[in-house]
């Protein structure tokens, strides 16, 4: 399996990107939630990364384990053998959501679990901790299955992605924002850089058909947001749980080919059913 392989292949689907694993059906960020993904059949799963005390990876989203595991303490202060026997809360934890037996995993773990299977987007919290996971996904021969995004608004953004991740030879997602008042500097910085993947966001859909042309031509394939918390302009998983083809369909006849849902059982289902209008 090889990610960027398969993100530059003009004959793939749109690709279900789904956000934590299946949460709702497990803890997030869980083995669970993410073997769940991988028997559901989506393409890539987000996972969040940070290091402990010791200089291990282990997955979680918050700075502390108050959410997910009911202890009110910074996480990345403890070590990994300490994380590892918390179990987690239920789907997105909090009070209202059961313990289960699931436990806090391991970077390790995940790469056990997901090599030759699934796609990862690894959302490090920390930049300077993502050569340390590059050296990590390549002892454990899973550097050609993940990819690495940060920000790409300065030159100094620039210069670091070069020096630390584009010799690595891994998957890089640039994020930039068209509704940004640096917007353009941003696309200067993208067409410098000219990275494979590019987390777009918008103010609206205008604004994204009006640099088609740029991001076709130089051959960047895009990724959007869905999640009702980070999405832009209205394009909501909410929205598409109630019209898919407005969301969902414009997204992609815009030109986006990734799109990251809390929603990818309905997803699958909507580009199933577009497949078979598109194909009558």
């Amino acid at each position: 399996m090889d990610y960027a392989d398969y993100i530059a292949d003009p004959l793939r689907d749109c690709a279900i990107v789904v956000h934590r694993g299946v949460w709702r059906a497990a803890p997030e960020n869980s083995l669970l939630a993410i073997e769940r993904a991988i028997s559901a059949g989506y393409d890539a799963v987000e996972i969040d990364v940070r290091r402990s005390s010791d200089g291990e990876f282990f997955l979680l989203h918050d700075d502390t384990l108050a959410r997910t595991a009911d202890l009110a303490q910074e996480a990345e202060g403890l070590t990994l053998h300490q994380l590892s026997s918390l179990h987690l809360r239920d789907r997105d934890g909090g009070e209202t959501n059961r313990m289960t037996g699931e436990r806090l995993p391991s970077l390790k773990d995940v790469f056990d679990l997901t090599r030759g299977r699934i796609f990862l987007h690894l959302d490090v919290k920390r930049r300077d901790v993502i050569p340390g996971v590059i050296a990590c996904a390549r002892a454990m021969g899973v550097d050609r299955e993940v990819d690495f995004w940060g920000d790409l608004k300065t030159q100094d953004d620039l210069a670091w992605v070069r020096d630390n991740i584009s010799p690595e030879m891994v998957l890089f997602m640039a994020k930039t924002r068209l509704g940004s008042p640096d917007a353009e500097r941003q696309l200067d910085l993208l067409s410098e850089l000219n990275p494979l993947l590019c987390e777009i966001y918008f103010d609206s859909l205008d604004q994204l058909a009006a640099r088609r042309a740029l991001f076709d031509k130089a051959g960047i394939k895009l990724w959007v947001n869905t999640l009702d918390s980070v999405s832009c302009a209205g394009f909501t998983d909410t929205a598409a749980l109630d019209n898919p083809a407005a969301i969902w369909g414009r997204l992609i006849d815009a030109g986006v080919s990734a799109i990251q849902t809390d929603e990818a059982e309905a997803l699958k289902t909507y580009l199933k059913t577009r497949r078979v209008q598109l194909s009558t």
